[in-house]
């Protein structure tokens, strides 16, 4: 029987093998199978490198084993750094090094992993070493220089520790005598230069106003209710000068697309990690994550700019306001082109939140053209699936550069890849506090769970490559756009509602128009009601579209504003009266939830231990959501909002909770 020269087997390269305890660490161990071709007895070697397909080659595979270190304690986390196994997996060193500071502190690493210096020696006493002794106490060092060299090149930051930065000094009086003519000891020594004149900049800067901050007088204050009140509000927002949309639509994509990919450059992929970011709105955290902090500020900012200059022109027909609204699309679309996916989420959010969703007037006379643009640009960000639609583009950008990378000829000159893009940074966000709240920290024996920080790791290398491609951006900052950026007003969310029902009273809505409002900013929110099956609570109607104490869940986008071409996703209206509402966070556990929903819902507190939460899924079916579980991660995103509290001890009682 024939085989046909060189078929490979259908085999797949890596295998898992199962799990391996050495020392107190815990590895997974997979099988590596690698390809090499033979030739057949008797045919001499040839002279060419890359060997040619004959009829009497036939395929070897060599296997190897691969470990991975799943969990163990710290110190041999360490020792790992330095081990040298060449059965460990690659990804282990880098994985480390960009999430150790989830769970230890750095110069604790430094403590285990620097050797103390050797003492000095008397000029007469001469120390007589085996050559193998000299040899692996160099191995050594050159292990450590190695993962000091690639800490220092990869995460500077991990060493700012001002005004001493004596982390830093350690690496320093290591290296020096360690290896004082290597580039280590160079990168180190340029880096406390670095870390000097950043502290002497931030000084300078403290003196003097933020580039992009929001002016003083922009601050958030509250207005009455009445109709006239909002009129004078409205006539604050007239300003001297030019306006935003007063430029082009060019020139403001650009100058959004500068800001956002200047800010994702500087943003330190550790701060994403789940446990730093999850600690933000804790007291005495003002000042973690500072850089995903800056990026959330631009993000919030161009969404008032959008809800400003839509609703802060007093006076504006309808018409007059569907040529905003035509432009902002377009500047969308332009910063879609620039492939801004921050900038172009921040817009669609502002012009998808209800004080603008509802104007049916000014969507109605909205063209057709940019109508079906601001159709296509928001299934980018559809909330199917977790937001598959923006991961596919995303990664079909990524894929789209790195063809064009593997296709440059060999000895060309390689060919310039499109700059960016710049990635809406709350997916990442959300993915992290989600492995953060879904795997735990230690495992049994109090070995650190290293398998969930190399699933960390992952995401965190995805956003370091994609750092890397925004440097590719060449633009001009543009004075007068950043100074009309930095002056236009930011209203509240309360404030662009009155507002938006002045231009259109809540009875000139059309019956499509959402009963309910969103602001979707870069962390992600979500807001829930609660309410009784019997009926609604006494003290009106929060289903009402003209009561600002509505919200949306994070499954239904907000409906249309024309009815004649309508928008995608458009949902059907809420059926029957709702109860009062209350805010559910990414942090909130299932007992806090449940205490909120029974305190709406008028039962005594000490019963909130009897009750269980769940989701009502389609098909009659229910999800429990279990006692110490995040409500916000834990609920299914391809179901409904739709919430049930139920007694443990009598399942027949239950109270509705459903999101509006």
């Amino acid at each position: 029987m024939q085989r046909t020269a060189g078929k490979e087997l259908a085999l797949a390269p890596l295998q898992d093998w199962g799990e391996e305890t050495e020392n107190g660490a815990v590895y997974s161990v997979s099988l590596r199978r690698q390809r090499s071709q033979r030739l057949s007895p008797g045919e001499g070697p040839r002279d060419s490198q890359a060997p040619s397909p004959n009829a009497n080659a036939f395929l070897h595979y060599r296997t190897s084993k691969v470990r991975a270190l799943r969990a163990a304690r710290l110190e041999r986390l360490v020792w790992e750094l330095v081990s040298g196994d060449t059965q460990q997996d690659p990804s282990f060193v880098p994985a480390f090094l960009a999430t150790h500071r989830a769970f230890v502190a750095t110069d604790r690493v430094l403590g285990l992993l620097l050797p103390p210096p050797p003492p000095p020696l008397p000029p007469w006493v001469e120390i007589k070493k085996t050559e193998g002794q000299d040899l692996s106490f160099n191995k050594n060092l050159r292990a450590v220089v190695s993962v000091l060299g690639s800490w220092l090149r990869d995460h500077p930051q991990d060493f700012w520790d001002p005004p001493a930065h004596s982390n830093l000094g350690s690496v320093r009086t290591f290296l020096g005598w360690a290896a004082p003519l290597g580039t280590e000891a160079l990168v180190a020594e340029k880096l406390l230069g670095d870390f000097l004149e950043e502290a002497e900049q931030e000084q300078e800067e403290e003196e003097q106003p933020q580039a992009w901050a929001v002016l003083p007088e922009t601050a958030q204050t509250p207005s009455p209710d009445s109709q006239e009140g909002c009129l004078e509000e409205e006539e604050k927002l007239v300003q001297e000068g030019p306006e935003l949309l007063d430029f082009s639509i060019d020139e403001v994509a650009e100058q959004l697309t500068l800001m956002d990919a200047e800010l994702f450059l500087r943003v330190r992929p550790w701060e994403c990690l789940g446990s730093v970011w999850s600690q933000r709105d804790r007291p005495g955290a003002a000042g973690i994550s500072p850089t995903v902090r800056a990026t959330v500020t631009q993000f919030n900012t161009v969404t008032g700019c959008v809800l400003g200059s839509v609703l802060g022109a007093p006076g504006l027909a309808a018409p007059q306001r569907a040529q905003r609204l035509e432009k902002w699309i377009r500047i969308a679309q332009r910063c879609r082109e620039l492939r801004n996916f921050s900038s172009l989420r921040a817009i669609l959010s502002a012009l998808q939140s209800n004080p603008i969703y509802r104007l049916k007037s000014s969507w109605g006379a909205v063209s057709r053209e940019p109508l079906s643009t601001f159709r296509k640009l928001s299934q980018i960000f559809s909330d199917e699936n977790n937001h598959l639609s923006s991961r596919e583009i995303l990664s079909q950008e990524e894929a789209t550069d790195e063809l064009q990378e593997v296709d440059t000829p060999p000895g060309s000159l390689p060919s310039k890849l499109p700059p960016g893009p710049v990635p809406y940074l709350g997916t990442f966000l959300t993915d992290l506090v989600m492995l953060d709240t879904a795997l735990p920290d230690m495992l049994e024996g109090d070995l650190i769970n290293f398998e969930k920080r190399r699933k960390e790791w992952e995401i965190l290398a995805r956003i370091q490559q994609l750092q890397r491609r925004c440097r590719g951006y060449c633009l001009s900052p543009r004075p007068p756009i950043l100074a009309t950026l930095r002056a236009q007003r930011q209203l509240s969310e309360e404030q662009s509602y009155r507002i938006s029902r002045v231009i259109e009273p809540p009875a000139a809505s059309c019956p499509s128009s959402p009963h309910v409002r969103r602001r979707i900013s870069l962390t992600k929110r979500l807001s829930a009601k609660l309410s009784r099956e019997r009926g609604s609570s006494p003290g009106g109607s929060p289903g009402d579209p003209s009561s600002p104490t509505s919200s949306l869940s994070p499954g239904s986008p907000p409906s249309s504003p024309r009815t004649r071409d309508p928008p995608p996703r458009s949902p059907p209206a809420s059926p029957g009266p709702q109860g009062p509402s209350t805010k559910l966070t990414s942090q909130d556990k299932a007992p806090s939830v449940v205490q909120r929903a029974l305190q709406k819902h008028n039962v005594a507190q000490p019963w909130a231990c009897d009750y269980q939460l769940y989701q009502v899924l389609p098909g009659d079916r229910e999800l429990l959501i279990p006692d110490n579980a995040n409500v916000f991660y834990a609920m299914s995103p391809a179901a409904s909002g739709d919430f049930m509290l139920r007694r443990k001890e009598q399942p027949w009682h239950t109270a509705s909770v459903s999101p509006t």
